[in-house]
């Protein structure tokens, strides 16, 4: 069963209308999705390709 995304802790809505991830919806995802999210926990560069950051358990 999907969970429905709450505005303002999940995600929030650019000035053009498109919608940002929070941290925190991406890290309880579980993984990097590698497109360059604006709040990547991951560190995924999209020049590189590369993460570049671990995170801490």
């Amino acid at each position: 069963m999907k969970k429905d995304l709450v505005e303002g802790v999940d995600y929030y809505l650019s000035e053009s209308g498109f919608r940002i991830f929070t941290e925190k919806y991406l890290l309880d995802r579980g993984y990097c999705c590698k497109s360059g999210c604006k709040h990547c926990p991951y560190g995924f560069d999209k020049n590189t390709g590369l993460i570049k950051k671990q995170l801490k358990k």
